[in-house]
């Protein structure tokens, strides 16, 4: 195996220069996929999309500089915080709202 001596910098991964030769690409092993995730608390799912908008997405990806993946991770990421925030607002106005009505006093439990 012949040594290539190259620049040391980063962008010799994003131009491919390293990295994605046929001898030196190979798929992970299971037990490595699944430790990395555990460290990482990330969890694999599935999900059905409409085939435009993922290309859709891909386009934003790719003109953003990142892959679609976590690209998707990152839009999930920001809008979780927004709507747990709403469903919170929206149970302590209704939780004021229980608490402040008044109380109706049963007709028939008055009567006996």
């Amino acid at each position: 195996m012949t040594k290539i001596k190259v620049k040391d910098d980063s962008q010799v991964w994003d131009t491919r220069e390293l990295g994605a030769s046929p001898e030196h690409v190979a798929v992970a092993a299971t037990r490595h996929e699944q430790a990395l995730d555990k460290s990482l608390e990330l969890q694999s799912i599935s999900i059905r999309l409409p085939i435009a908008l993922i290309e859709q997405y891909k386009l934003i990806a790719h003109f953003q500089g990142v892959g679609y993946q976590p690209l998707m991770r990152e839009v999930l990421t920001q809008f979780v915080p927004g709507a747990l925030q709403e469903i919170m607002q929206a149970q302590m106005d209704k939780a004021l709202k229980a608490k402040t009505k008044p109380l109706v006093r049963n007709k028939h439990r008055a009567l006996a």
